[in-house]
């Protein structure tokens, strides 16, 4: 199993389908349960060794994502005076090993999933594999494998880059991109099927561990093209299906975790009923 260290987390934009509680609260710091929604990939992605989360987040200050990440010394020095020493492992929100980087995307400027990871890949000159997670969902699994596991488990060459593959209705599958593979490796993604074209059961749901080699056609991918704001979005399929089109070797992570999405109101209710145990 390879040992990864970094993770790239866009939660960039305005959440413009969960108006109008984003125009106060970022989306991925909406709550479910107790903590926000990333807090639940990040925690995980922690557990699986990583080191350094690279999160893209909108030019847009105040920033709740990176206040919820650093010291909050006034409220430390609260808990401390009160005698509630046992508060104080809730407010520490990151272990002292663990680096948070963030990269700043302009809202405005171009959209899509493979610019926030172009973008981290550059700043940082990135040459690794990383993990790719987006911060407005996660997988809920706490008495089996997490998706970040899965991903490790799936990779059998330290070139390889994984997707993770969730089980769906063939009714819902016209909602995601349905995965297609051959002997667990993934041969093409086709983006919200229709329902009479759908011949898998088996979603992506931009869980991914890249490849030097993939994050540079992320790279490669946003440079060479220029939509407009109004046009095409830079897809991370796009350049994902070059990638195992130049014959990248892409593998497929099935997770027997649920899949929680807290983009629309109906997925963030019952992402809390289920982490909640109502469900």
């Amino acid at each position: 199993m390879p040992k990864i260290t970094k993770a790239i987390i866009p939660v960039a934009g305005w959440g413009t389908r969960r108006l109008p509680i984003t125009k106060i609260i970022e989306k991925s710091m909406l709550p479910v349960g107790n903590r926000p929604l990333v807090d639940y990939s990040v925690q995980e992605l922690i557990k699986a060794g990583v080191k350094d989360i690279y999160f893209v987040i909108s030019n847009v200050e105040p920033c709740q994502v990176r206040e919820f990440y650093k010291d909050n010394i006034a409220l430390n020095l609260y808990l401390e005076a009160r005698g509630k020493n046992d508060r104080l492992e809730l407010a520490k929100t990151l272990p002292d090993d663990v680096k948070i980087h963030f990269t700043s995307q302009d809202p405005s400027g171009k959209y899509g999933t493979a610019v926030p990871i172009a973008m981290v890949v550059e700043e940082y000159n990135i040459n690794e594999p990383v993990f790719v997670f987006f911060g407005d969902d996660f997988i809920w699994n706490p008495d089996g494998e997490s998706a970040s596991e899965s991903l490790l488990k799936s990779i059998k060459d330290p070139t390889d880059s994984a997707i993770l593959g969730v089980e769906v209705s063939k009714e819902e599958m016209t909602k995601y991109g349905e995965i297609t593979m051959e002997d667990g490796i993934l041969k093409k993604i086709i983006e919200k099927p229709a329902l009479e074209d759908v011949t898998s059961n088996l979603a992506h749901v931009s869980k991914f561990i890249m490849s030097p080699e993939l994050l540079q056609e992320m790279v490669k991918y946003v440079h060479e093209n220029d939509f407009g704001p109004k046009d095409q979005e830079y897809m991370a399929t796009d350049p994902l299906e070059t990638f195992v089109e130049k014959g990248g070797i892409v593998r497929i992570a099935p997770t027997t975790g649920q899949y929680l999405d807290g983009g629309s109101i109906d997925g963030w209710v019952h992402a809390n009923n289920v982490v909640c145990g109502k469900k």
